[in-house]
């Protein structure tokens, strides 16, 4: 197999000439199997491979997990690499985090004369990759704990930036941009300090260390009556507050937004407390993927932003290894061009097929963790009303793609205030 490389060609099989919902999932972004050079298959984390003991490291020119070699050519610095089988090509370092508890496996370009001004480490922190560059704040190492909770925190982050970077959404440390960059801060709650809030403001994303504990996070989640709570599902959510206000605040794309998901104006926090004191409407299951997503227009954009993320990412993953769910029964009605936002859109029968493809594999998923005697895999129903929402979604996106990277947008002198997320406000009521 061929080294994971970005897929700008579109769908590779016309419908009528698919054979399995691998071709069918149309998935919009890149392949998630990866390879050694062996043959073995390797995973987005390794950085060796356990058959044949070859280095393995991320490398964003390849958007995956790629073989690695020692750079042997004529002046090659100690412990720089290159991708195995390309002697002559780019060298890379390993990031100074991979011998941290945060194991990180991305590689760090080591440009030399004659490589593409492109090629470079503007930007990153001295030693460190990118995903590690956009991490502001660690958890307190000196607590032993806490070096297994910034390694599942980092984990989780470097799944959400590869993803990104495939997609084409642009990722800006703050070293490039100090105003509109990435940031991340994972926060311990201190004895007698404020409780730690997760939360986003202005490219600043907060997220409390201790949902990266299983045990605490299925707490929250049981008291919070949700049906999904993951790590990643936090990175997917708050980075969709970040995108709004990059992608569409400043942009033609408000119009639309507002026709879809609300007045974003509304009063954020006056929302939030009528949600959490008054629950969702009765009706929040025909409109909404989540019922927080009923809180205020930025959660569902949010909510459904991170949604999207999950689709984009499974349906990648099944179709890099060939899942077929052809036979499976469908448990619920498919989708038609007049669900969508734009059914006259170039691209919406492509969006179709891959949300129909979706419906089919997520009933595949539920049935095997059933099997298992496990709660379901995908426990959503996809509401109509959503799937304009998730269109939008997937044409602001796939416009961002096309037009490759932009200037950080212009400072707005009154940002829209994107204070803090579920978690916070649900602490707010309950104290």
């Amino acid at each position: 197999m061929e080294s994971p490389t970005p897929d700008d060609s579109g769908p590779a099989v016309e419908a009528e000439a698919a054979p399995s919902l691998a071709a069918e999932l149309q998935a919009p972004t890149v392949t998630r199997a990866y390879q050694c050079q062996c043959g073995r298959p390797v995973f987005l984390r390794n950085s060796q491979c356990l058959a044949c003991h070859t280095p393995l490291g991320f490398v964003i020119e390849s958007l995956g997990v790629v073989p690695l070699a020692p750079a042997t050519f004529e002046g090659a610095e100690p412990d720089t690499f290159t991708v195995f089988g390309d002697a002559g090509g780019k060298t890379y370092r390993r990031c100074a985090n991979l011998m941290t508890p945060a194991a990180c496996n991305w590689m760090v370009p080591a440009p030399r004369e004659g490589d593409d001004p492109a090629f470079h480490t503007d930007g990153l922190v001295p030693g460190l990759c990118l995903s590690c560059s956009v991490t502001r704040t660690i958890p307190d190492l000196s607590i032993e704990s806490n070096g297994e909770l910034w390694r599942k925190l980092e984990l989780s982050k470097r799944r959400l930036i590869s993803q990104l970077l495939a997609l084409g959404l642009p990722v800006v440390t703050r070293l490039t941009d100090p105003v509109h960059g990435l940031a991340f801060d994972f926060l311990s709650n201190m004895p007698g300090g404020p409780h730690v809030m997760t939360g986003h403001e202005m490219g600043l994303i907060t997220l409390n260390a201790e949902e990266a504990e299983d045990a605490v996070r299925e707490r929250i989640r049981a008291e919070m009556r949700e049906p999904y709570r993951t790590l990643v599902g936090h990175f997917r959510h708050e980075i969709g507050h970040y995108y709004w206000d990059l992608l569409v605040y400043p942009t033609p794309w408000l119009d639309s937004f507002r026709e879809l998901f609300g007045d974003e104006r509304a009063d954020y926090a006056t929302a939030l407390r009528n949600h959490y004191d008054n629950g969702p409407p009765p009706d929040w299951a025909n409109r909404y993927v989540t019922s927080y997503a009923s809180a205020h227009p930025w959660e569902d954009w949010a909510e459904t932003w991170a949604h999207y993320l999950h689709m984009a990412d499974t349906a990648d993953t099944a179709k890099s290894f060939g899942v077929d769910a052809q036979n499976v029964e469908v448990t619920s009605d498919l989708f038609e061009l007049s669900d969508l936002w734009q059914p006259e859109h170039p691209g919406a029968a492509n969006f179709l097929d891959f949300l129909n493809g979706w419906v089919r594999l997520t009933n595949v998923l539920n049935e095997l963790s059933r099997s298992m005697g496990q709660p379901d895999y995908y426990p959503f129903v996809l509401p109509h009303v959503a799937v304009g929402k998730l269109q939008f979604i997937h044409e602001v996106i796939a416009e961002e793609r096309e037009r490759g990277r932009r200037p950080p947008a212009p400072v707005n002198p009154e940002p829209p205030a994107q204070e803090q997320d579920q978690q916070q406000s649900q602490q707010q009521r309950l104290q």
